[in-house]
């Protein structure tokens, strides 16, 4: 009966009010304990349990996606109205020139998109990323991620959004640079950039800076300067003026003052002229006459020097005031005409005739001051051995020095 009644279990029956059967069979059946009862009651309650549940979540859901449709704020205590209290209270100085931190997390042909946390982001035009001219940010090493100072320097009226410069902190920088570097008087590097009718325009610390022509230690003309670099100095430094004034003849003369007499330096024949050769030693320019190119007589530069060749110089003088070094070869030669017959020769021997030509100044000078001391013993000072002033010793007579003992230059 049971195996039976689990076969239909699924099918629909009439109620047993309507069927044929007996009140008899009818009281019968009823009062039988069939054995299918207890598990169908059991699956119908656990069915009802899941509904249940299931019907409640549904709720739960439904009334959580009303309350965020309808009043999403319900319940929080940081409203937009605080929200917004809090950023105008909180809010950073945007007035113009005010210098504030920031994070560019974008980057475009025209400039880069910065996070100042304000309320809305802030941009950085490419001609404002860097005091350098540049196409493109990158070349200024402006990346997303990149943490930064900028300044403000306008707003967009378009969307309100700040526009923020750079080149403005730079300048600023380059400008305390050069106030530094003229505290120091130090040498530096200019290129040529342009030219006015009362000199030149080079570019220091990436700044303009003017070069008269009276501050030009070569005559050479504006265009053969361009894009060259000059050895600078200092003159003024105004910012609030926006004037920077430089002078190559006071670098030039700097860098003379370190020349000794007697120095033997490498030089590049720069251009010939009918009175000698003017000779570049390191960025200053000095004059081979040509009665110092070789003991011989030299009746045509040319055929001694032509420009772009490089050769070893003697240093005899300089000017410092007029800006001028003049130079020797013919100190430089073994024996005379060298410079002519066999200029490889003189260059490798060049260091030694220039100690020769050293020695022998340093001897003139002795016998100088040993003069002067000769006829003013009173001075009590005296000349040592190695030709140094000094208080009178006890092996020096009163009298001065006697000059026999002095030996003579030999000539090489």
């Amino acid at each position: 009966m049971a195996s039976l009644a689990q076969q239909f279990t699924g099918l629909r029956c009439p109620p047993l009010s309507s069927s044929r059967l007996s009140k008899k069979q009818a009281k019968s059946f009823t009062q039988q304990k069939p054995a299918v009862a207890f598990p169908l009651v059991s699956a119908v309650a656990i069915s009802n349990a899941q509904t249940r549940e299931r019907l409640k979540l549904k709720e739960l859901f439904e009334e959580a996606y009303e309350r965020c449709r309808t009043a999403p704020m319900e319940g929080v205590a940081f409203t937009l109205d605080s929200f917004h209290n809090a950023l105008d209270k909180y809010d950073f100085n945007s007035e113009l020139g005010t210098k504030v931190k920031g994070t560019v997390f974008r980057t475009e042909a025209n400039g880069a998109l910065v996070d100042i946390t304000a309320k809305s982001s802030a941009y950085l035009p490419v001609q404002e990323a860097c005091i350098h001219r540049i196409k493109h940010v990158a070349e200024a090493g402006i990346f997303p991620g990149l943490r930064e100072e900028f300044v403000i320097i306008g707003e967009n009226d378009a969307d309100d959004s700040l526009i923020l410069s750079l080149r403005m902190i730079q300048y600023e920088l380059s400008w305390e640079r050069c106030r530094q570097l003229q505290a120091e008087d130090v040498v530096v590097k200019g290129k040529v950039v342009g030219a006015n009718k009362g000199g030149v325009v080079a570019l220091v610390e990436g700044i303009r800076g003017f070069v008269p022509f009276s501050q030009i230690s070569t005559k050479s003309t504006a265009e053969e300067l361009l894009e060259k670099e000059l050895p600078l100095k200092f003159v003024e430094v105004d910012e609030e003026q926006a004037r920077l004034v430089l002078s190559n003849r006071k670098a030039v003369a700097d860098s003379q003052a370190q020349l000794g007499i007697g120095s033997v330096v490498l030089g590049t024949v720069q251009s010939l002229k009918p009175y000698g050769a003017f000779i570049d030693i390191g960025g200053i320019n000095g004059l081979l006459h040509v009665s110092q190119i070789s003991h011989d007589r030299v009746s045509d530069i040319a055929t001694v020097l032509q420009p772009g060749d490089t050769l070893k110089v003697m240093i005899l003088s300089h000017d410092r005031e007029r800006g001028r070094v003049s130079l020797s070869t013919k100190k430089l030669e073994p024996t005379p005409g060298d410079m002519i017959r066999n200029p490889k020769l003189v260059f490798e021997k060049a260091e030694e005739m220039a100690q020769t030509f050293r020695q022998r100044i340093a001897q003139a000078e002795a016998m100088a001051r040993a003069d002067m001391l000769r006829f003013q013993p009173e001075s009590g000072l005296s000349l040592s051995s190695d030709g140094i002033l000094g208080p009178l010793t006890s092996d020096l007579p009163a009298e001065g020095l006697d000059l026999t003992d002095v030996p003579s230059a030999d000539e090489s």
